[in-house]
Protein backbone atom coordinates (compact mmCIF):
# COMPACT_ATOMS: atom_id res chain seq x y z
CA UNK A 1 0.00 0.00 0.00
CA UNK A 2 1.29 3.49 -0.87
CA UNK A 3 2.31 5.84 1.90
CA UNK A 4 -0.04 8.59 3.04
CA UNK A 5 2.46 11.22 1.89
CA UNK A 6 2.44 9.69 -1.60
CA UNK A 7 -1.35 9.77 -1.65
CA UNK A 8 -1.29 13.49 -0.87
CA UNK A 9 1.25 14.08 -3.65
CA UNK A 10 -1.15 12.60 -6.19
CA UNK A 11 -3.47 15.57 -5.70
CA UNK A 12 -3.24 19.32 -6.15
CA UNK A 13 -1.57 20.76 -3.04
CA UNK A 14 -3.33 23.51 -1.10
CA UNK A 15 -0.55 26.01 -0.50
CA UNK A 16 -1.66 27.73 2.68
CA UNK A 17 -2.66 24.73 4.82
CA UNK A 18 -0.74 24.19 8.05
CA UNK A 19 0.79 22.29 9.75
CA UNK A 20 -0.07 19.15 7.75
CA UNK A 21 -0.48 18.87 4.00
CA UNK A 22 -3.84 19.04 2.24
CA UNK A 23 -4.55 18.21 -1.38
CA UNK A 24 -7.50 18.27 -3.76
CA UNK A 25 -7.75 14.83 -5.34
CA UNK A 26 -9.84 13.06 -7.95
CA UNK A 27 -12.56 10.54 -7.24
CA UNK A 28 -10.23 7.62 -8.01
CA UNK A 29 -7.77 8.67 -5.29
CA UNK A 30 -10.66 9.40 -2.90
CA UNK A 31 -12.09 5.92 -3.44
CA UNK A 32 -8.65 4.34 -3.10
CA UNK A 33 -8.17 6.09 0.24
CA UNK A 34 -11.60 4.88 1.40
CA UNK A 35 -10.66 1.31 0.54
CA UNK A 36 -7.33 1.67 2.35
CA UNK A 37 -9.19 2.80 5.47
CA UNK A 38 -11.35 -0.31 5.30
CA UNK A 39 -8.23 -2.46 5.06
CA UNK A 40 -6.78 -0.87 8.19
CA UNK A 41 -3.82 0.97 6.65
CA UNK A 42 -4.85 4.35 8.06
CA UNK A 43 -7.20 5.81 10.65
CA UNK A 44 -10.08 8.15 9.84
CA UNK A 45 -9.59 11.35 11.85
CA UNK A 46 -12.43 13.39 10.40
CA UNK A 47 -14.84 13.80 7.49
CA UNK A 48 -16.71 17.05 6.85
CA UNK A 49 -18.31 19.02 4.06
CA UNK A 50 -18.95 22.43 2.55
CA UNK A 51 -21.42 23.62 -0.04
CA UNK A 52 -19.51 21.98 -2.92
CA UNK A 53 -16.62 20.13 -1.26
CA UNK A 54 -15.84 17.32 1.15
CA UNK A 55 -12.67 16.82 3.18
CA UNK A 56 -11.19 13.76 4.87
CA UNK A 57 -8.41 13.77 7.47
CA UNK A 58 -6.30 10.62 7.66
CA UNK A 59 -3.76 9.40 10.20
CA UNK A 60 -0.89 7.01 9.65
CA UNK A 61 -0.45 5.94 13.27
CA UNK A 62 2.80 4.02 12.80
CA UNK A 63 4.50 7.03 11.21
CA UNK A 64 2.69 9.73 13.18
CA UNK A 65 1.73 11.45 9.90
CA UNK A 66 -1.53 13.29 9.19
CA UNK A 67 -2.85 14.31 5.79
CA UNK A 68 -6.07 15.84 4.45
CA UNK A 69 -7.59 15.09 1.06
CA UNK A 70 -10.63 16.69 -0.51
CA UNK A 71 -13.01 16.63 -3.43
CA UNK A 72 -13.82 20.08 -4.81
CA UNK A 73 -16.35 21.46 -7.28
CA UNK A 74 -18.98 18.87 -6.38
CA UNK A 75 -22.41 18.99 -7.93
CA UNK A 76 -24.67 17.42 -5.34
CA UNK A 77 -22.90 14.12 -4.63
CA UNK A 78 -19.59 12.33 -4.07
CA UNK A 79 -18.39 8.71 -3.64
CA UNK A 80 -19.31 7.45 -0.18
CA UNK A 81 -16.56 6.55 2.25
CA UNK A 82 -19.03 4.73 4.48
CA UNK A 83 -19.74 2.07 1.86
CA UNK A 84 -16.19 0.83 2.51
CA UNK A 85 -15.49 2.01 6.03
CA UNK A 86 -18.35 1.93 8.56
CA UNK A 87 -16.89 4.57 10.96
CA UNK A 88 -17.72 7.16 8.26
CA UNK A 89 -21.47 6.36 8.18
CA UNK A 90 -22.72 8.86 10.75
CA UNK A 91 -20.26 11.52 9.56
CA UNK A 92 -21.61 11.23 6.01
CA UNK A 93 -25.20 11.30 7.20
CA UNK A 94 -24.35 14.54 9.03
CA UNK A 95 -22.66 15.96 5.92
CA UNK A 96 -25.86 15.40 3.96
CA UNK A 97 -28.01 16.98 6.67
CA UNK A 98 -25.81 20.08 6.82
CA UNK A 99 -24.78 20.61 3.19
CA UNK A 100 -27.12 18.57 1.01
CA UNK A 101 -24.23 16.68 -0.57
CA UNK A 102 -25.35 13.07 -1.05
CA UNK A 103 -22.82 10.26 -0.50
CA UNK A 104 -23.27 7.84 -3.40
CA UNK A 105 -24.02 4.24 -2.34
CA UNK A 106 -24.13 5.13 1.36
CA UNK A 107 -25.56 2.05 3.10
CA UNK A 108 -27.64 4.16 5.52
CA UNK A 109 -29.21 7.34 4.14
CA UNK A 110 -31.42 8.22 7.11
CA UNK A 111 -31.04 11.77 8.49
CA UNK A 112 -28.74 12.08 11.47
CA UNK A 113 -28.59 15.60 12.92
CA UNK A 114 -31.67 16.97 11.15
CA UNK A 115 -34.88 16.04 12.97
CA UNK A 116 -37.01 18.16 10.66
CA UNK A 117 -37.33 20.97 13.20
CA UNK A 118 -34.75 23.49 11.99
CA UNK A 119 -37.15 25.31 9.66
CA UNK A 120 -34.78 24.72 6.72
CA UNK A 121 -32.70 21.94 5.18
CA UNK A 122 -28.99 21.99 4.30
CA UNK A 123 -28.05 25.15 6.28
CA UNK A 124 -24.38 24.91 5.18
CA UNK A 125 -25.25 24.07 1.58
CA UNK A 126 -25.26 26.13 -1.57
CA UNK A 127 -29.04 26.67 -1.51
CA UNK A 128 -30.76 26.01 1.83
CA UNK A 129 -34.33 24.83 1.45
CA UNK A 130 -37.50 25.08 3.49
CA UNK A 131 -37.84 22.03 5.72
CA UNK A 132 -40.72 19.64 5.04
CA UNK A 133 -40.99 19.07 8.78
CA UNK A 134 -40.41 16.10 11.04
CA UNK A 135 -40.89 12.60 9.65
CA UNK A 136 -40.97 9.26 11.51
CA UNK A 137 -37.51 7.84 12.10
CA UNK A 138 -37.07 4.23 11.01
CA UNK A 139 -35.03 2.36 13.59
CA UNK A 140 -33.19 -0.73 12.40
CA UNK A 141 -35.01 -3.99 12.93
CA UNK A 142 -33.84 -7.11 14.71
CA UNK A 143 -35.47 -10.40 13.74
CA UNK A 144 -36.12 -13.31 16.09
CA UNK A 145 -38.58 -14.88 18.47
CA UNK A 146 -39.50 -13.34 21.83
CA UNK A 147 -37.83 -10.01 21.06
CA UNK A 148 -39.22 -6.77 22.46
CA UNK A 149 -38.19 -3.11 22.23
CA UNK A 150 -37.49 -0.73 25.09
CA UNK A 151 -37.42 2.98 24.18
CA UNK A 152 -35.42 5.22 26.55
CA UNK A 153 -35.26 9.00 26.27
CA UNK A 154 -34.62 11.43 24.74
CA UNK A 155 -35.55 13.08 28.05
CA UNK A 156 -33.82 11.39 30.97
CA UNK A 157 -34.46 11.40 34.69
CA UNK A 158 -31.26 13.19 35.66
CA UNK A 159 -29.73 16.52 34.68
CA UNK A 160 -28.37 15.24 31.40
CA UNK A 161 -28.52 16.17 27.74
CA UNK A 162 -31.12 14.41 25.58
CA UNK A 163 -30.49 11.28 23.55
CA UNK A 164 -32.74 8.41 22.53
CA UNK A 165 -31.76 4.77 23.03
CA UNK A 166 -33.78 2.04 21.35
CA UNK A 167 -33.11 -1.38 22.89
CA UNK A 168 -34.15 -4.66 21.34
CA UNK A 169 -33.98 -7.36 24.00
CA UNK A 170 -34.68 -11.01 24.59
CA UNK A 171 -35.83 -11.00 28.17
CA UNK A 172 -33.12 -9.02 29.96
CA UNK A 173 -30.42 -9.62 27.35
CA UNK A 174 -29.76 -6.81 24.87
CA UNK A 175 -29.77 -8.00 21.28
CA UNK A 176 -29.37 -4.59 19.65
CA UNK A 177 -28.97 -1.01 20.76
CA UNK A 178 -29.45 1.90 18.41
CA UNK A 179 -28.93 5.52 19.39
CA UNK A 180 -30.52 8.61 17.97
CA UNK A 181 -28.82 11.91 18.74
CA UNK A 182 -29.01 15.45 17.41
CA UNK A 183 -31.50 16.80 19.95
CA UNK A 184 -29.10 19.49 21.16
CA UNK A 185 -27.85 20.65 17.76
CA UNK A 186 -26.61 24.21 18.28
CA UNK A 187 -25.52 25.20 14.80
CA UNK A 188 -22.01 26.06 16.00
CA UNK A 189 -20.38 25.54 12.60
CA UNK A 190 -22.91 27.91 11.01
CA UNK A 191 -22.40 30.46 13.79
CA UNK A 192 -18.65 30.24 13.20
CA UNK A 193 -18.94 31.49 9.62
CA UNK A 194 -18.03 35.17 9.52
CA UNK A 195 -17.19 35.29 13.24
CA UNK A 196 -14.19 37.15 14.61
CA UNK A 197 -11.41 35.07 16.14
CA UNK A 198 -12.46 36.13 19.62
CA UNK A 199 -16.10 35.20 19.07
CA UNK A 200 -15.19 31.94 17.32
CA UNK A 201 -12.92 30.91 20.21
CA UNK A 202 -15.84 31.41 22.58
CA UNK A 203 -18.08 29.29 20.36
CA UNK A 204 -15.46 26.55 20.17
CA UNK A 205 -15.26 26.46 23.96
CA UNK A 206 -18.99 25.87 24.14
CA UNK A 207 -19.08 22.86 21.84
CA UNK A 208 -18.97 20.53 24.85
CA UNK A 209 -18.85 22.20 28.24
CA UNK A 210 -16.82 19.52 30.03
CA UNK A 211 -14.14 19.88 27.33
CA UNK A 212 -14.13 23.65 27.02
CA UNK A 213 -10.35 23.82 27.52
CA UNK A 214 -9.64 21.12 24.93
CA UNK A 215 -11.83 22.79 22.29
CA UNK A 216 -10.46 26.28 22.86
CA UNK A 217 -6.96 24.78 22.86
CA UNK A 218 -7.49 22.98 19.54
CA UNK A 219 -9.20 25.97 17.94
CA UNK A 220 -6.44 28.34 18.98
CA UNK A 221 -3.71 26.02 17.73
CA UNK A 222 -5.54 25.70 14.38
CA UNK A 223 -5.71 29.49 14.04
CA UNK A 224 -2.06 29.84 14.96
CA UNK A 225 -1.08 27.13 12.47
CA UNK A 226 -2.97 28.97 9.73
CA UNK A 227 -1.32 32.26 10.66
CA UNK A 228 2.09 30.60 11.20
CA UNK A 229 2.22 32.27 14.57
CA UNK A 230 3.96 31.13 17.75
CA UNK A 231 2.47 32.06 21.10
CA UNK A 232 4.62 33.15 24.06
CA UNK A 233 6.30 30.19 25.84
CA UNK A 234 4.54 30.88 29.15
CA UNK A 235 1.16 30.62 27.40
CA UNK A 236 2.15 27.27 25.87
CA UNK A 237 2.78 25.82 29.34
CA UNK A 238 -0.29 27.41 30.92
CA UNK A 239 -2.47 25.84 28.23
CA UNK A 240 -1.14 22.39 29.07
CA UNK A 241 -1.68 23.10 32.76
CA UNK A 242 -5.34 23.91 32.11
CA UNK A 243 -5.75 20.83 29.93
CA UNK A 244 -4.41 18.55 32.68
CA UNK A 245 -6.65 20.17 35.28
CA UNK A 246 -9.65 19.57 33.02
CA UNK A 247 -8.59 15.94 32.48
CA UNK A 248 -8.09 15.44 36.21
CA UNK A 249 -11.50 16.85 37.17
CA UNK A 250 -13.38 14.81 34.58
CA UNK A 251 -11.61 11.52 35.31
CA UNK A 252 -12.25 11.89 39.04
CA UNK A 253 -15.90 12.62 38.36
CA UNK A 254 -16.22 9.66 35.99
CA UNK A 255 -14.64 7.13 38.35
CA UNK A 256 -17.12 8.11 41.05
CA UNK A 257 -20.10 8.17 38.69
CA UNK A 258 -19.32 4.71 37.27
CA UNK A 259 -19.19 3.31 40.79
CA UNK A 260 -22.44 5.05 41.61
CA UNK A 261 -24.12 3.30 38.67
CA UNK A 262 -22.95 0.05 40.24
CA UNK A 263 -24.73 1.09 43.48
CA UNK A 264 -21.50 1.98 45.29
CA UNK A 265 -22.24 5.57 46.27
CA UNK A 266 -19.35 5.85 48.73
CA UNK A 267 -16.83 6.10 45.86
CA UNK A 268 -19.09 8.62 44.15
CA UNK A 269 -19.07 10.84 47.22
CA UNK A 270 -15.31 10.73 47.79
CA UNK A 271 -14.45 11.24 44.11
CA UNK A 272 -16.97 14.07 43.94
CA UNK A 273 -15.18 15.84 46.78
CA UNK A 274 -11.82 15.54 45.01
CA UNK A 275 -13.33 16.77 41.73
CA UNK A 276 -14.76 19.76 43.56
CA UNK A 277 -11.31 20.50 45.00
CA UNK A 278 -9.87 20.57 41.47
CA UNK A 279 -12.60 22.92 40.23
CA UNK A 280 -12.06 25.30 43.15
CA UNK A 281 -8.30 25.26 42.56
CA UNK A 282 -8.88 26.05 38.88
CA UNK A 283 -11.08 28.96 39.91
CA UNK A 284 -8.41 30.25 42.27
CA UNK A 285 -5.72 29.88 39.62
CA UNK A 286 -7.54 31.10 36.49
CA UNK A 287 -10.73 32.81 37.66
CA UNK A 288 -13.19 30.20 36.35
CA UNK A 289 -14.03 26.72 37.62
CA UNK A 290 -14.07 25.21 34.12
CA UNK A 291 -11.44 27.63 32.77
CA UNK A 292 -13.82 28.67 30.00
CA UNK A 293 -12.61 31.46 27.68
CA UNK A 294 -9.14 31.31 29.23
CA UNK A 295 -7.46 30.00 26.04
CA UNK A 296 -7.65 32.18 22.95
CA UNK A 297 -5.71 32.57 19.69
CA UNK A 298 -2.40 34.20 20.63
CA UNK A 299 -2.12 32.74 24.13
CA UNK A 300 -4.17 32.77 27.31
CA UNK A 301 -6.31 35.47 28.92
CA UNK A 302 -5.46 34.66 32.56
CA UNK A 303 -2.01 34.42 34.09
CA UNK A 304 -1.06 32.33 37.10
CA UNK A 305 0.12 34.12 40.24
CA UNK A 306 1.70 32.79 43.43
CA UNK A 307 -1.68 32.29 45.09
CA UNK A 308 -2.85 30.20 42.15
CA UNK A 309 0.33 28.12 42.18
CA UNK A 310 -0.17 27.46 45.89
CA UNK A 311 -3.76 26.34 45.30
CA UNK A 312 -2.74 23.96 42.49
CA UNK A 313 0.11 22.41 44.46
CA UNK A 314 -2.20 21.95 47.45
CA UNK A 315 -4.90 20.16 45.45
CA UNK A 316 -2.33 17.94 43.72
CA UNK A 317 -0.93 16.95 47.11
CA UNK A 318 -4.40 16.25 48.51
CA UNK A 319 -5.34 14.00 45.61
CA UNK A 320 -2.00 12.22 45.73
CA UNK A 321 -2.64 11.46 49.41
CA UNK A 322 -6.31 10.45 49.23
CA UNK A 323 -6.78 8.88 45.81
CA UNK A 324 -4.70 5.69 46.39
CA UNK A 325 -7.03 4.67 49.23
CA UNK A 326 -10.02 5.09 46.92
CA UNK A 327 -8.30 2.99 44.25
CA UNK A 328 -7.71 0.25 46.82
CA UNK A 329 -11.35 0.48 47.90
CA UNK A 330 -12.48 0.07 44.29
CA UNK A 331 -10.17 -2.87 43.65
CA UNK A 332 -11.04 -4.72 46.87
CA UNK A 333 -14.83 -4.37 46.80
CA UNK A 334 -16.07 -7.69 45.44
CA UNK A 335 -19.63 -6.51 44.75
CA UNK A 336 -18.27 -3.64 42.66
CA UNK A 337 -15.84 -5.82 40.72
CA UNK A 338 -18.68 -8.23 40.02
CA UNK A 339 -20.47 -5.43 38.13
CA UNK A 340 -17.53 -3.90 36.26
CA UNK A 341 -15.31 -6.86 35.28
CA UNK A 342 -16.46 -8.38 32.00
CA UNK A 343 -19.28 -5.88 31.44
CA UNK A 344 -19.54 -3.87 28.22
CA UNK A 345 -16.51 -5.39 26.53
CA UNK A 346 -15.25 -3.59 23.42
CA UNK A 347 -13.09 -5.77 21.19
CA UNK A 348 -9.64 -4.34 20.32
CA UNK A 349 -10.18 -4.80 16.58
CA UNK A 350 -13.27 -2.56 16.72
CA UNK A 351 -11.40 0.09 18.73
CA UNK A 352 -8.66 0.14 16.10
CA UNK A 353 -11.08 0.20 13.19
CA UNK A 354 -13.00 3.16 14.58
CA UNK A 355 -9.90 4.99 15.75
CA UNK A 356 -11.38 5.16 19.23
CA UNK A 357 -9.55 7.73 21.33
CA UNK A 358 -9.10 8.33 25.03
CA UNK A 359 -9.93 5.79 27.70
CA UNK A 360 -12.31 3.94 25.33
CA UNK A 361 -9.52 3.14 22.88
CA UNK A 362 -6.74 2.71 25.42
CA UNK A 363 -8.81 0.21 27.46
CA UNK A 364 -9.15 -1.86 24.28
CA UNK A 365 -5.53 -1.89 23.16
CA UNK A 366 -5.31 1.28 21.03
CA UNK A 367 -2.60 3.42 22.58
CA UNK A 368 -2.97 6.59 20.51
CA UNK A 369 -2.60 9.81 22.50
CA UNK A 370 -2.16 13.06 20.57
CA UNK A 371 0.08 14.44 23.31
CA UNK A 372 2.47 11.51 22.94
CA UNK A 373 2.22 10.62 19.24
CA UNK A 374 2.26 14.19 17.88
CA UNK A 375 4.33 15.63 20.75
CA UNK A 376 2.96 19.12 20.45
CA UNK A 377 4.54 21.57 22.92
CA UNK A 378 5.08 21.50 25.82
CA UNK A 379 4.42 17.74 25.92
CA UNK A 380 7.55 17.22 23.85
CA UNK A 381 9.47 18.32 26.95
CA UNK A 382 7.45 16.43 29.57
CA UNK A 383 7.79 12.87 30.85
CA UNK A 384 4.60 10.81 30.96
CA UNK A 385 3.23 7.41 30.02
CA UNK A 386 0.13 6.40 28.06
CA UNK A 387 -1.59 3.56 29.95
CA UNK A 388 -3.01 0.80 27.73
CA UNK A 389 -5.04 -2.31 28.57
CA UNK A 390 -6.57 -4.97 26.35
CA UNK A 391 -9.57 -6.26 28.33
CA UNK A 392 -11.90 -3.58 26.95
CA UNK A 393 -14.53 -3.85 29.70
CA UNK A 394 -15.95 -1.33 32.18
CA UNK A 395 -13.23 -2.24 34.67
CA UNK A 396 -10.50 -1.54 32.12
CA UNK A 397 -11.98 1.87 31.32
CA UNK A 398 -12.00 2.67 35.04
CA UNK A 399 -8.35 1.63 35.40
CA UNK A 400 -7.28 3.74 32.41
CA UNK A 401 -8.87 6.73 34.11
CA UNK A 402 -7.11 5.87 37.37
CA UNK A 403 -3.73 5.68 35.67
CA UNK A 404 -4.37 8.91 33.78
CA UNK A 405 -5.20 10.67 37.06
CA UNK A 406 -1.76 9.60 38.28
CA UNK A 407 -0.11 10.81 35.07
CA UNK A 408 -1.92 14.17 35.19
CA UNK A 409 -0.76 14.72 38.78
CA UNK A 410 2.81 14.13 37.62
CA UNK A 411 2.35 16.47 34.66
CA UNK A 412 0.91 19.20 36.89
CA UNK A 413 4.01 19.06 39.07
CA UNK A 414 6.38 19.10 36.10
CA UNK A 415 4.61 22.07 34.50
CA UNK A 416 4.54 24.10 37.70
CA UNK A 417 8.23 23.37 38.30
CA UNK A 418 9.25 24.45 34.80
CA UNK A 419 6.74 27.25 34.05
CA UNK A 420 8.68 29.99 32.24
CA UNK A 421 8.27 33.69 32.92
CA UNK A 422 7.13 36.19 30.34
CA UNK A 423 4.03 37.46 28.54
CA UNK A 424 0.95 35.26 28.11
CA UNK A 425 -0.80 36.79 25.09
CA UNK A 426 0.24 38.27 21.74
CA UNK A 427 -1.85 39.65 18.91
CA UNK A 428 -2.40 37.43 15.88
CA UNK A 429 -1.03 39.28 12.82
CA UNK A 430 -3.47 40.62 10.23
CA UNK A 431 -4.34 37.97 7.63
CA UNK A 432 -4.63 39.35 4.08
CA UNK A 433 -5.18 36.06 2.25
CA UNK A 434 -7.11 32.83 2.73
CA UNK A 435 -5.27 30.51 5.11
CA UNK A 436 -6.16 27.07 6.47
CA UNK A 437 -5.13 25.48 9.73
CA UNK A 438 -5.74 22.27 11.61
CA UNK A 439 -5.02 20.99 15.10
CA UNK A 440 -5.42 17.78 17.06
CA UNK A 441 -5.44 18.18 20.84
CA UNK A 442 -5.89 15.46 23.45
CA UNK A 443 -8.99 16.08 25.55
CA UNK A 444 -10.08 13.88 28.41
CA UNK A 445 -12.29 11.77 26.09
CA UNK A 446 -9.69 11.55 23.35
CA UNK A 447 -8.46 13.62 20.42
CA UNK A 448 -10.37 16.79 19.50
CA UNK A 449 -9.93 17.90 15.88
CA UNK A 450 -10.42 21.44 14.60
CA UNK A 451 -10.02 22.45 10.95
CA UNK A 452 -10.63 25.98 9.76
CA UNK A 453 -10.18 28.44 6.94
CA UNK A 454 -9.47 32.10 7.63
CA UNK A 455 -10.80 34.66 5.16
CA UNK A 456 -8.76 37.64 3.97
CA UNK A 457 -10.57 39.73 6.57
CA UNK A 458 -9.09 37.56 9.32
CA UNK A 459 -12.54 36.22 10.20
CA UNK A 460 -13.64 32.59 10.04
CA UNK A 461 -14.67 31.45 6.57
CA UNK A 462 -15.32 27.81 7.61
CA UNK A 463 -14.63 25.87 10.78
CA UNK A 464 -15.21 22.19 11.55
CA UNK A 465 -14.98 20.74 15.06
CA UNK A 466 -14.90 16.97 15.61
CA UNK A 467 -15.48 15.45 19.04
CA UNK A 468 -13.98 12.04 19.91
CA UNK A 469 -17.54 10.88 20.64
CA UNK A 470 -18.27 10.63 16.90
CA UNK A 471 -16.19 7.43 16.89
CA UNK A 472 -17.23 6.25 20.36
CA UNK A 473 -21.03 6.32 20.25
CA UNK A 474 -21.23 3.54 17.63
CA UNK A 475 -18.84 1.43 19.71
CA UNK A 476 -21.17 1.66 22.72
CA UNK A 477 -23.79 -0.06 20.57
CA UNK A 478 -21.34 -2.90 19.92
CA UNK A 479 -20.09 -3.15 23.51
CA UNK A 480 -23.57 -3.41 25.04
CA UNK A 481 -24.68 -6.36 22.92
CA UNK A 482 -25.17 -9.47 25.07
CA UNK A 483 -25.27 -7.50 28.34
CA UNK A 484 -28.39 -7.18 30.45
CA UNK A 485 -30.53 -4.06 30.33
CA UNK A 486 -29.71 -3.21 33.96
CA UNK A 487 -26.02 -2.88 33.07
CA UNK A 488 -26.60 -0.27 30.36
CA UNK A 489 -26.21 2.78 32.69
CA UNK A 490 -22.92 1.34 33.92
CA UNK A 491 -21.60 0.67 30.42
CA UNK A 492 -22.88 3.99 29.12
CA UNK A 493 -21.17 5.94 31.90
CA UNK A 494 -17.92 4.05 31.35
CA UNK A 495 -17.96 5.42 27.77
CA UNK A 496 -19.32 8.83 28.84
CA UNK A 497 -19.70 10.04 25.28
CA UNK A 498 -20.64 13.69 24.75
CA UNK A 499 -24.09 14.50 23.40
CA UNK A 500 -23.33 18.19 22.92
CA UNK A 501 -19.92 17.66 21.33
CA UNK A 502 -21.44 15.22 18.88
CA UNK A 503 -24.46 17.38 18.05
CA UNK A 504 -22.42 20.52 17.27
Amino acid sequence: MQALTDLIREGHAVQHHRPWRRAIVGTAVWTSASAALAEGYWTLLGLWGEANAVHMALLDESAGIIGVIGLDGLDGSYPSVGQYHSPALQLERAIHDLTGLAPQDLPDSRPWLDHGRWGLRFPLGRSPEASPGAAPYAFLRAEGESLHQIPVGPVHAGIIEPGHFRFTANGETIVRLEERLGYVHKGIESLMTGASLERAAQLAGRTSGDSTVAYAYAFSRAVEAAAQFEVPPRAVWLRALMAELERLANHLGDVGAICNDAAFSLMHAHCGVLRERVLRAADAAFGHRLMRDRITPGGVTADLDDEGITALRAVAMEIAQKFPALVELYDNTASLQDRTVGAGTLKPELARRYGAGGYVGRASGRGFDARYTLRYPPYDQLAFEVPVLNEGDVNARVWIRIREVEQSLSLLGQILDRLPDGPTLSDIPVINENREGMALVEGFRGDVLVWLRLAESGRIDRCHLRDPSWFQWPLLEAAIEGNIVADFPLCNKSFNCSYSGHDL
